[in-house]
C-alpha cells in the first residue's frame, strides 16, 4: 500500500528516510554548540539556553511549514546580531539587561513574535520573489558586516571581560577595562586552535565546534574550577509557553520586528538558493517566508531565540544524506532530547569558548573572496559593497540595506541608460538589409531614420528628448521600434513629445516595426503614426519624397 502524500509539507517523502535522519543528527551536532554560542552572544549571560529553544521550535516549524525541503533553520549571524542590537535599544529607554529582572526577556520576545507575524505577511503578499532581487553588492557588504559585528562583540567574552551594547560600546568597555581572564584567555585560544586547525578529513565526521566543547569543557573545570565565566544555570525541563510583552515601547517593538523579518528573509532565502543549487531541487520563496514566520511567531511564544534559514547547517545536512523536511524535523527533535537530558552538562560551558566558535562563524561569514576583488571588477561596486559593510556595523541594520539597495539600483538604471542611448542612432544603416539600404539612399538627407533598440525605461527619456532638435533639420522622421521589446511610461512620453515636436514643424511621422506590445503602450498615448515593417516605412517615405 502506498503511503500517502503530506500535500501541506512541500517537498515530504519517506523515500530518504534513513539519509534524512542521518543529515538531520549530524545538523544537530552542529547546530548545539552554535545555538548555545548566539543565544549567549544575542542575550547576554544565561542566554544560551534561548538560543537552544530557538533551534528547536524555528528548525521544526520551518521545516514542516517551509517551502525548501532540505533547509535548516535556526539561529544565525545576522538574527543574533539583530536581537542585541533591540536590547540595546531597550537599554537606551531604561529597561535593564539582565535577564533575570524579568523585564527584558518578554519585550525581545514580543519583537520576536511580531517579526514572526510580519514574515507571514510577507509570504501572503507574495513578496519572496522580490528579496532575492537584492544586488549581490549590497548582499556581500551586509554579510560582511554581520561578520565584522559578531568579531567585535565576542571580543570581550574572549578575553573575559564582561562587555554589553553594540560595537562601539562593547569595543569601548574593552578598552577601558583591559584586564584579560588569563583562564578566558587561554580557553578561547584552545577553542580557536581547535575550530581552525581540525583536519578538514575529522571535521567532516565530527564538527571542529563539537570537539572544542567536548573537549575543552572538561578540560576547563579540571583547571579552572573557578575565576572563569561560563552559561550558568540552566532552567530544568523542556520548552515553557510565556507570553510576550506587546504593550510597553510597542513602537521600539515593531521596528525591531520589521528589521527581524527582512533579515530573515534575505538569510533565509539565500540559503534556499545555496540549497536549491546542492540537492538540484527548487525551493518555494513565498511559502519559506511563510514558514519562518510561523516558526518565529511560535519562538516568541517559547523564549526562543528567532531563526532563519542556517547556511552551514543545511550544507551538512544535505551532504549528510538530507533530502526532505524530515531532516529538518528530526534535527530538532534530536535537539530537545538533548536538551532534556543534558542540560546541567552545559551549564559548565565557558563563555570563552562560545566566543572563540563565534568568532570562527564571524570570519566565516565575512565575504573575502568578493572583499578582495570587488575594487578590480568595479569601483562602484566595491564602493557600495563597502559603504553598506560600514553602515551595517556603525549605523543601522536595515538602514545599511535600504540605502545600499538605492544606490545600487540607481547605478544599474545608469547603465542601463547608457546602453540604452548608445543604442539610438539616427544615422547608422549598417542593420539595413540590401533593398531596405536602397530605399534609405533614395530619400537622401531629407529622411532622419531613428532606431531605437532594447526595453527602454525611464532613463531613455533622455536620450530621446535630446535629439528632439534634429528633427526640423529633416522633412520625414522614421522612428524604428522593431528592437524594442518594451515601452516604459516615461520613454513613452518622450516618443509622445518628438512626435509633436515634428508635427509642430510639419514634419511627417512614421513609426515602424512596432510589437503587439508597444503598439498597445503607443496607442494608449493616441500615438497613431504607426505604419507595418521598416521596410514598408521606408518604401512610404521614398516614394514620398521622390514620386518617380
Amino acid at each position: 500500500m502506498a503511503r500517502p502524500n503530506l500535500a501541506l509539507v512541500h517537498g515530504f517523502s519517506w523515500r530518504h528516510w534513513k539519509g534524512d535522519l542521518l543529515g538531520g543528527l549530524t545538523a544537530a551536532v552542529v547546530a548545539l554548540p552554535l545555538a548555545l554560542a548566539f543565544g549567549n552572544a544575542a542575550l547576554g549571560p544565561g542566554g544560551a539556553i534561548y538560543g537552544l529553544y530557538g533551534a528547536i521550535i524555528t528548525g521544526f516549524l520551518a521545516a514542516l511549514f517551509g517551502g525548501t525541503p532540505a533547509q535548516v533553520s535556526g539561529p544565525t549571524g545576522p538574527m543574533s546580531v539583530t536581537v542585541a542590537g533591540v536590547i540595546g535599544t531597550l537599554a537606551a529607554v531604561g529597561i535593564s539587561r539582565e535577564l533575570g529582572s524579568n523585564e527584558l526577556l518578554p519585550l525581545v520576545m514580543g519583537a520576536v513574535l511580531i517579526g514572526g507575524l510580519i514574515q507571514i505577511l510577507m509570504g501572503v503578499l507574495r513578496l519572496g520573489r522580490y528579496i532575492t532581487l537584492v544586488p549581490y553588492s549590497v548582499v556581500s557588504g551586509f554579510m560582511s558586516g554581520i561578520g565584522v559585528i559578531i568579531l567585535c562583540l565576542q571580543i570581550g567574552p574572549l578575553l573575559g571581560i564582561k562587555s554589553q551594547g553594540g560595537v562601539i560600546t562593547s569595543l569601548g568597555t574593552v578598552f577601558s577595562q583591559f584586564t584579560p581572564n588569563t583562564a578566558a584567555l587561554l580557553v578561547g585560544a584552545l577553542t580557536l586552535a581547535v575550530v581552525f586547525l581540525t583536519p578538514k578529513r575529522l571535521s567532516t565526521w565530527v564538527p571542529s565546534p563539537l570537539i572544542a566543547l567536548v573537549v575543552i569543557t572538561p578540560l576547563s573545570m579540571l583547571l579552572f574550577q573557578d575565576g572563569i565565566p561560563r552559561i550558568g544555570t540552566i532552567p530544568e525541563g523542556g520548552l515553557n509557553f510565556s507570553l510576550p510583552n506587546l504593550k510597553n515601547h510597542f513602537p521600539v517593538l515593531l521596528r525591531a520586528g520589521l528589521v527581524l523579518a527582512v533579515l530573515g528573509a534575505i538569510d533565509s532565502l539565500l540559503t534556499s538558493l545555496v540549497a536549491d543549487n546542492i540537492s538540484q531541487s527548487r525551493h518555494h520563496s513565498n511559502r519559506e517566508l511563510i514558514g519562518q514566520g510561523i516558526a518565529n511567531s511560535v519562538a516568541g511564544l517559547f523564549n526562543g531565540l528567532p531563526g532563519a534559514g542556517a547556511t552551514m547547517r543545511t550544507v551538512i545536512n544535505i551532504k549528510s544524506g538530507g533530502r526532505t523536511p524530515i531532516s529538518g524535523m528530526a534535527h530538532s527533535v534530536f535537539l530537545l532530547v538533548l536538551l532534556l537530558g543534558a542540560g546541567p552538562l552545559a551549564e559548565s560551558i565557558p563563555e570563552a569558548l562560545l566566543a572563540g566558535i563565534l568568532i570562527k562563524v564571524g570570519l566565516d561569514i565575512i565575504d573575502w573572496g568578493f572583499l578582495l576583488r570587488a575594487h578590480r571588477l568595479s569601483i562602484k561596486t566595491a564602493l557600495v559593497m563597502w559603504g553598506v559593510l560600514l553602515m551595517t556595523v556603525f549605523w543601522d541594520l536595515i538602514g545599511a540595506v535600504l540605502v545600499g539597495m538605492f544606490i545600487a539600483n540607481l547605478l544599474t538604471i545608469e547603465s542601463i541608460t547608457t546602453h540604452q542611448l548608445e543604442s539610438m542612432n539616427s544615422e547608422d544603416s549598417s542593420q539595413l538589409d540590401q533593398e531596405e539600404q536602397h530605399l534609405f539612399d533614395r530619400c537622401g538627407d531629407a529622411l532622419m531614420l531613428f532606431r531605437l533598440q532594447g526595453p527602454l525605461s525611464f532613463g531613455a527619456a533622455k536620450g530621446i528628448s535630446e535629439r528632439m532638435t534634429q528633427i526640423r533639420q529633416y522633412k520625414i522622421l522614421l522612428l524604428d521600434v522593431t528592437d524594442v521589446p518594451h515601452l516604459g511610461i516615461t520613454a513613452t512620453l518622450a516618443i509622445e513629445r518628438m512626435v509633436e515636436e515634428a508635427e509642430h514643424h510639419e514634419r511627417q511621422v512614421l513609426i515602424a516595426g512596432a510589437n503587439a506590445k508597444v503598439k498597445a503602450r503607443l496607442e494608449q498615448f493616441r500615438i497613431h503614426q504607426l505604419t507595418g515593417s521598416r521596410r514598408e516605412a521606408l518604401a512610404h517615405a521614398a516614394q514620398e519624397l521622390d514620386p518617380n
